[in-house]
C-alpha cells in the first residue's frame, strides 16, 4: 500500500507519517526542503521519540520523499497511491491543489481506483477547503469523475510537537498523547482503516471539542505567559495566574461545547483537566514564541479564540478569560512573527478598537469588542 503525505516537517514526520507506517504504508513525503527531501530519500527512515520518562524511541521505516517543485513526479505519486494525507499548515493547501489536481487527472486517465485525500490541519473542514482548492486546477469533465471516486474527509488531529533541536534533523520528538479523528461518512466503500485512527460519523463535535479546548488554551498559555516573561509554555504554567487564564477560558468554551453538542458534563471537565496536564510535561520544551505565532490567523471570526467566544456569547454564557485572552494576543509582540509585526503596526497607526474590529469582524459596538479593548487597556496597564 502506497501512501502520499505532503510535509516532511515535525507533525508530518512525528504524527501522521509514523501512523502510516505503523499501519502499513509506504510513505512517501512530498515536500520542497530539498535538504530534509535529500535525508529521506538516502537513509528511508527516521526515529521517532516520545517526550516520556523512557524517552521511547520509534523507528520509522519504509519511507521516501520527493521534491514538491516536480510537479510530474508529484502526479505519478498520487496516480498511484492508495491514500493522500497533508500536514503543511492551512494557508499552504493552495500552493499544493494543483500539483494534486495533476495527480488525479492522471489517475482518472488510468482508471477508476478511489483515492481518500485527507488534510490533517489545525482548521475547520480542512479536506473541504483542499477539495475547493483542487477543483480550481480540474476541467469540468474530470471534476464529474473525481466526484465519484475521490473523496476528501474532514478530520480532527491532536499532537503537541515542539521545536526540534537534534544533532539528526530526521529525528523528531513528540508528546505520547496523539488523536487524529475521521470523518467516516464521507469515506468511501472498501476504505481500509489507519491503525491508531478513530472514525467518527459526526465530526465537527470532536473538531471543535480539539480545537476549543487543546488550540484555545495552548495559545492562552502562551498569550498570558508572554505577558509575564516566560520562554516556554511549561514554564508559563507554573505560574497559578496563567493557570487559572488558561483553565477560565477552557470552562467558558467547555460549558459552550456541553450545550451545543451535548457532551457529558463531567466527562469534558476530565478532558479538560487531561489538556492541562499535557500542558506542563516535563519532557517538552515549548516556546511560547512558536505557540503564539500568527496571532492574526488565531484571533480570526472562525478561529480557537473569536469564534466559541460568538457562540458563547449567543448562548448567555460570559466569557471573560476568552475575552482577556483575545486582548492578550494583541498585545502578543513578537518581532520575527510577520503576523504580530503587522498586528503591531496596525494597532500603533490605527489604535485598538479598529483592529479588533479589522481583525476579529467584530463590530465596535458589540459587547465582547468592547469587553476585549477594556482588558487589552487593562493588561496593556499591567504589562
Amino acid at each position: 500500500m502506497k501512501a502520499v503525505h505532503f510535509g516532511a516537517g515535525n507533525i508530518g514526520r512525528g504524527f501522521i507519517g509514523l501512523l502510516l507506517s505503523n499501519s502499513g504504508y509506504e510513505v512517501t513525503f512530498v515536500d520542497v526542503n530539498e535538504a530534509l527531501v535529500n535525508l529521506l530519500e538516502s537513509k528511508r527512515q527516521y526515529t521517532v521519540t516520545l517526550a516520556n520518562e523512557q524517552a521511547d524511541s520509534i523507528i520509522v521505516g519504509n519511507v521516501t520523499a520527493i521534491n514538491g517543485s516536480d510537479h510530474a513526479l508529484v502526479a505519478e505519486a498520487i496516480a498511484e497511491a492508495d491514500i493522500v494525507t497533508t500536514a503543511v499548515g492551512v494557508s499552504v493547501l493552495k500552493h499544493i491543489a494543483a500539483a494534486i489536481a495533476a495527480g488525479i487527472e492522471l489517475r482518472l486517465s488510468r482508471g477508476s481506483r478511489p483515492l481518500h485525500i485527507i488534510a490533517c490541519e489545525n482548521a475547520i473542514g480542512g479536506s473541504t477547503l483542499l477539495k475547493n482548492h483542487v477543483f480550481d486546477h480540474l476541467p469540468e469533465s474530470a471534476k464529474a469523475q473525481a466526484e465519484q471516486v475521490i473523496s476528501f474527509p474532514d478530520a480532527a488531529v491532536d499532537r503537541i510537537v515542539p521545536l526540534q533541536q537534534h544533532d539528526d534533523p530526521l529525528l523528531v520528538t513528540v508528546e505520547p498523547f496523539y488523536e487524529w479523528t475521521v470523518d467516516r461518512s464521507a469515506m468511501l466503500d472498501g476504505f481500509k482503516e489507519i491503525a491508531g485512527v478513530h472514525y467518527v460519523d459526526q465530526l465537527m463535535p470532536y473538531i471543535e471539542r480539539k480545537l476549543f479546548t487543546v488550540n484555545t488554551g495552548h495559545c492562552i498559555a502562551a498569550y498570558q505567559g508572554f505577558l509575564r516573561g516566560y520562554e516556554t509554555i511549561q514554564e508559563a504554567m507554573t505560574d497559578s495566574a496563567v493557570v487559572a487564564e488558561v483553565k477560565g477560558a477552557l470552562l467558558e468554551t467547555g460549558a459552550m461545547l456541553v450545550k451545543t453538542y451535548v457532551f457529558d458534563e463531567e466527562t469534558h471537565k476530565q478532558y479538560i483537566e487531561q489538556i492541562l496536564e499535557r500542558f506542563v510535561n516535563p519532557y517538552l520544551r515549548d516556546e511560547v514564541g512558536r505557540v503564539g505565532r500568527s496571532p492574526i490567523r488565531k484571533i480570526s471570526p472562525n478561529d480557537r479564540l473569536i469564534r466559541p467566544a460568538l457562540l458563547a456569547y449567543k448562548l448567555d454564557i460570559a466569557v471573560p478569560h476568552l475575552t482577556r485572552a483575545v486582548a492578550a494576543a494583541l498585545l502578543f509582540d513578537e518581532s520575527n512573527d510577520p503576523e504580530s509585526a503587522e498586528l503591531q503596526a496596525y494597532i500603533k497607526e490605527h489604535g485598538v478598537h479598529a483592529a479588533i474590529e479589522k481583525y476579529t469582524e467584530l463590530p465596535k459596538d458589540h459587547p465582547l469588542h468592547l469587553n476585549i479593548a477594556k482588558e487589552y487597556e487593562e493588561l496593556k496597564g499591567k504589562h
